[in-house]
Parts: C-alpha cells; structure tokens; sequence
C-alpha cells in the first residue's frame, strides 16, 4: 500500500491552461535551452497551498523542498497574498527616488531582528545581486580587493557570485573569481578532520590565515560563507570555526560576509539566523529566498559605515525596495511571529532527524545524515568506509519520492545528497508520510 498524505481541505481549481504537452513544446521552442527540468518525466505545477503543490489533473504532492528553500510562510498563505494584493491594488511601483511607507516600514522591521549595528537595509531582487553589492560593499570600505570563499559553496549566477562560487558545475568556463581565493571546506563529514575533533573548527580555520599569506598580498577586502552551505548538500561547520575565521579575516583587514539565503528566517529552528549558530554577529549579511516567500526579493544588511561607502557615486537598483515585494516581506515576518515558526521549524526538525537517524540504521546505502531545523541532509555512498559518492541511488530515491507524492531536492557537487527544506508550516503528520516515502524509495535501492 503507498503511503497516504495527510487529509487537506483544500480544493484545487480545475485547470483550464494549455495542456502539460503544449506547456512542454512551448518551454522547448521559447525558453533557454540552459534551463533544466527536474525528473525523468517533467513535473507541471499550476497551484500551490502552504506546504502542497498541485499538478494540472488536481494531484497532491508534499513540497518537501520548498521550492529550493523559498517558500517560508507557504504556498499562498492568505496573510502574505493579502498584502500583496492590497499593495498591487494601491500602487506597484514607485522606486526609492520617491518616499514611501512600505519599504521603510519593512526596512524597520527587518532591521529589528538583526543583532548588533546590523541596521542598515540595501534591497534588491535576488541573492545573486545580493551577493554581488556586498562584494562591492567590501572592496570600497577596506580599499582591499582580494576575498576569500570556501570550496562547496554556492553564492549565486550573475559573474562575479559566480566567481565567489566553487562548484565547477556552476562555473562557465569564461573570466571570472578575479581576487576570489578558496580556502577548505569545513566539512566534518568529508573533510580532514571529522565530528570526533573538538578542535575542528580552529584547524579548519587556520588554512584562511595560510591561504591569506600565501595568496594574497596579506590583506583583504572580505570573507564570504554561507552560514550553512546550501547547494553544497547542507554542510554544517564544526562549532567555533566561523568565529576564528572571522578574527583571522578581521586581523587581515577584511570584513565578513555571511550568507543567510538560505539558513535564515529560523530556519535552523536553534536561532533565527544561520550565523548565530556559530555566535558571531557578521559586517554584512545578504539574504533572499525565504524573505519573500516565492516573490522577487533580497537585501543586504549591514552597519551604516559600510553602507555610506555606496554614497560615493550614485548607485541605484530600479526594482529594489518594490511596494509590492516590500508588502509581501513585512507579511512574511509577520507570519514567522505570529504563527512561532522559528520553535515550529526546532520541533519538527528534530522529528526529521530522528526518522532520518532511523532510515540511516536500516539502509547502508546513507552514508550521512545532517542538518539543523527544517534544513536537512541525506549523503548516499557506495561504500561506508570509502564514502564513494552513490548518484545513482540518490537519483532513484529522488524519483521515486515524486511517484509517492513527495517532491525532495538534490545537491552536492556529486549529485548524491537528498536535501529536505520544506514550508515551514509542514507537520507532524507531513513528515511521517515523508519519512514513510522515504523508506519506500531507500528500499527498492
């Protein structure tokens, strides 16, 4: 018997659009060939409510991903819809050449939830052009120009995230990652020194300093991680290493960037930010995805003397700071209070690891399991004792979840991790039949 999903009372519209082979054709002839479909048989999704997704025969699927990490509040949470139609029904655009209430209302707010002299709000459309301005942040407040990333992660499309970037799955072989340096990743799982090692995190820090001496003229512009690597299959860094690769990277004249775009909003469920994690407070934050819960939105945070560094020419983001994208990000925040996503997103994390800690004694195909709140990992292996990456079983598994009714994401630079990052309204009940599929799909490897 397939695993059942819970009740819902929602009742998808019947579709009329054009039909999944004419939607197909059209995407063949008029959209980039660059752009890929997930599946074997392409899935076509028409509606959403909260943590489902619909098909255009009216089938039901738990978004066990959420749209890449996106969708926080949930599919069409009628508080979010609201104000997004109550602002498209006052005014949609205006640009920050003009006052208005929402984007500073929303700026205030935002502001609010950052600690230290985070305060200050530079929004744009997406994480990639987050990631770039605060590249730019850095270089023009240091005066230095070299940075540092770390292997594995992900920081965006546009050249110069692409630069920050180190996957080469994501890299175009044209110029790009000028002054960009990659130290080691921090990866207990696969790295140098494992879980067992109280002293990780220092050890793993130290090739910052050395890659800073050895690559670059001793000082530079700023250090950029994700908080928790993403893309990357949801790599948690040993405890205390951001920390000292913050003092490293301050002691170099650099400033440090942290990439919330996807661990933020109380994903985690421990904090509200991915930093926090490790304790340190960042000089510049970029954030996207979750912020505006499938709308076009971004930001960069930082302290007012880094953001005045912009002041020195105009610079200017035509779609940045919407009425519209602005409305939709205050009501987001307002869902994550109101409704305690943040101690949802704890409770129901520790559900998930647990059944996952459970599938891992089962089936030796996973070789580990990771993640922190609703932001969650399976590796899958060939071998334990090697820890050959195994796509072909993560690719099956990854199949199956859809032909059960659960829509999961893949990542790591091999293709062989499953990574769970849903709505962050799923239940209780949700995960079970998740954790059911799962086991299902494990089985028949």
């Amino acid at each position: 018997r397939a695993p059942q999903l819970p009740p819902c009372e929602h009742k998808p519209k019947a579709y009329t659009g054009p039909s999944f082979d004419e939607t197909l054709a059209a995407r063949k002839e008029f959209l980039s060939p660059g752009l890929f479909l997930y599946y074997k048989q392409p899935l076509m999704v028409v509606e959403g409510h909260m943590q489902y997704v619909y098909d255009q025969t009216g089938r039901r699927y738990l978004d066990a991903f959420g749209g890449i990490v996106t969708v926080s509040a949930g599919h069409c949470h009628p508080h979010v819809t609201k104000a997004a139609v109550d602002q498209l029904n006052t005014i949609a655009h205006t640009t920050t050449i003009y006052l208005n209430n929402q984007i500073t209302e929303y700026a205030k707010l935002l502001a609010s939830k950052m600690p230290g002299n985070l305060k200050c709000v530079y929004f744009v459309n997406s994480g990639s052009e987050a990631n770039d301005l605060a590249i730019l942040m850095a270089r023009l407040y240091t005066g230095n120009y070299d940075l540092i990333a770390l292997r594995n992660c992900y920081h965006g499309g546009v050249a110069s995230a692409m630069g920050l970037t180190a996957h080469s799955t994501w890299k175009f072989n044209v110029p790009h990652s000028f002054g960009v340096h990659h130290a080691m990743t921090p990866d207990p799982y696969r790295g140098v020194w494992g879980r067992d090692d109280r002293d990780a995190g220092r050890k793993y820090a130290a090739d910052i300093k050395d890659l800073i001496l050895n690559g670059t003229p001793g000082k530079v512009a700023g250090f950029f991680a994700e908080s928790i690597q993403g893309v990357g299959g949801v790599v948690i860094f040993p405890d205390g290493y951001l920390k000292e690769a913050y003092r490293i990277v301050r002691e170099h004249g650099g400033v440090c960037i942290a990439d919330e775009v996807q661990a933020g909003f109380g994903r985690t469920g421990t904090h509200y930010w991915g930093f926090e994690t490790q304790g340190v407070i960042p000089d510049i934050v970029t954030m996207a995805k979750s912020i505006g819960n499938g709308a076009p939105l971004a930001a960069v945070v930082t302290t007012p003397e880094i953001a005045k560094t912009l002041a020195q020419r105009i610079h200017f983001n035509t779609f940045g700071g919407n009425p519209v994208s602005c409305a939709i990000g205050k009501a987001v925040l307002e869902v994550i209070d109101r409704e305690k996503r943040q101690q949802h997103c704890l409770e129901m994390g520790k559900i998930l690891l647990a059944g996952f800690h459970k599938l891992h004694a089962k089936h030796k195909v996973i070789g580990d399991v990771r993640g922190m709140g609703l932001m969650v990992a399976l590796e899958f292996v060939k071998d334990r004792a090697t820890k050959e990456p195994n796509k072909d079983a993560c690719v099956q598994v990854f199949e199956r979840c859809r032909e059960l009714g659960a829509l999961v994401g893949k990542g790591g630079l091999h293709g062989n991790i499953i990574r769970i990052t849903p709505p962050m309204c799923v239940t209780k009940a949700d995960l079970e039949f998740l954790l059911e599929v799962l086991d299902i799909a494990l089985s028949e490897v």
